[in-house]
């Protein structure tokens, strides 16, 4: 029998009284000398300072018919190695069970005196972690933390993005005599040294609710810079079909609007927005900072001329070009020749000139006409007011 025991902070007191059976009756024992160091003399002195797979298994085959018991850290269902070796004590008809430890997740939120079931649980030890996405979507994330990733170092990445303001909580050395707690912002904690044993909370309290898209014309901050109104925005997105990981362009972003909506759909993926207007630029940061769409990019300049260096796009809507619709889509498509296109076009002109530049390139043209009319009060009846008449021109391969 091999016994499998998440051993939690380390402490054998912290062990049931199941797992601490287990171990004392093994006659081989498993795991990271720091766990090893915590048990009591009346365990076997056949100890063995491994937790890979291959080596235990190369010690089982060694000591034919010895029970064994293989320690964690934390709990071993939880990012634990335990779920390495049970797979192949499976295939090999070993048996094997498992005892449960107490989670560094359970020790942060008994430190704090507080439920934990709302926080969204991510690992951020040996595996891609993205914490300014995790926290634009949740607003209480708990990060495991381990080798290059340490608290500071997700701090300053949500910081960059502009999440300084965010709250953080560091548990050191929790279950242990060394625990401690420590809080601040994540710009504050950014900048500190933490122990290698440790994890973060950031609880994002100025979340942005996310909903679907077509957020109301005043939410935005405006000028006379051109927006792009609320139901083409819905429309547009729509056509774009966003995903939540899409590489996104918005080229001629004007206020950002449409911007803004992208990274809120897509809060895994990155937005590009790309404005030449310097005052137009200025509303795009205003806007990122008030929806807190810190996956949103402004590209400052002209297009296509700054599209060379932006990352492949998943989707593109071109709300302007200046003329350069056709150098754009070449672009577009030289990098990613099924990338999804939605074009806006006001004018007759730019309506043909999009039908026409879409189907050069090999692509099926499709235009939606988008006609809304708003209620405006006088008096005690209300008038429908039009709007001007938008298409929209999509474009995809057959």
């Amino acid at each position: 029998m091999v016994t499998l025991i998440g051993m939690g902070s380390g402490k054998w007191e912290a062990l049931s009284t199941q797992a601490q059976q287990a171990v004392r009756s093994a006659g081989l024992v498993f795991g990271a000398k720091r766990l090893l160091a915590g048990l009591p003399a009346d365990c076997t002195a056949r100890q063995f300072a491994r937790y890979q797979p291959a080596d235990i298994l190369e010690t089982l085959a060694q000591n034919p018919g010895q029970d064994a018991a293989v320690l964690y850290s934390g709990d071993t269902g939880f990012y634990s190695g335990a779920s390495g070796l049970l797979t192949p004590l499976r295939a090999l008809g070993i048996p094997a069970r498992v005892y449960p430890g107490v989670s560094s997740i359970q020790l942060l939120s008994a430190a704090l005196g507080r439920p934990w079931q709302d926080w969204k649980l991510v690992s951020a030890h040996g595996c891609a972690c993205d914490p300014v996405a995790e926290c634009m979507m949740n607003r209480s994330v708990f990060f495991l933390t381990g080798g290059t990733e340490t608290p500071a170092s997700l701090c300053q990445k949500l910081t960059d993005a502009g999440m300084g303001e965010a709250h953080g909580v560091v548990g050191e050395n929790l279950g242990t005599e060394a625990e401690a707690i420590r809080y601040g912002s994540a710009a504050e904690l950014a900048g500190q040294s933490f122990a290698p044993l440790s994890v973060l909370l950031v609880e994002n309290f100025d979340l942005p609710q996310l909903r679907a898209p077509g957020f109301p014309d005043e939410s935005f901050i405006r000028s006379e810079v051109p927006m792009t109104k609320q139901e083409v925005r819905a429309a547009a997105l729509a056509k774009l079909a966003v995903m939540p990981t899409d590489t996104l362009w918005d080229v001629g972003a004007g206020t950002g609007s449409v911007s803004v909506e992208l990274a809120l759909a897509a809060p895994k993926g990155r937005v590009y927005a790309v404005e030449c207007e310097p005052d137009a630029c200025e509303l795009i940061r205003k806007n990122r900072a008030k929806f807190h769409a810190c996956n949103l990019i402004l590209i400052e300049g002209r297009a296509p001329d700054v599209l060379a260096d932006l990352p492949a796009p998943d989707a593109v809507f071109i709300g302007g070009t200046k003329g350069g619709m056709e150098a754009v889509l070449d672009e577009v498509l030289g990098k990613n020749p099924n990338a999804r296109i939605c074009i806006s076009a006001i004018a007759l002109e730019t309506l043909g000139a999009a039908i026409a530049a879409l189907t050069a390139r090999g692509l099926t043209a499709e235009v939606t006409q988008i006609a809304v009319s708003r209620t405006k009060p006088a008096g005690r009846l209300h008038l429908l007011m039009a709007n001007n008449p938008i298409f929209l021109i999509t474009g995809t391969r057959k």
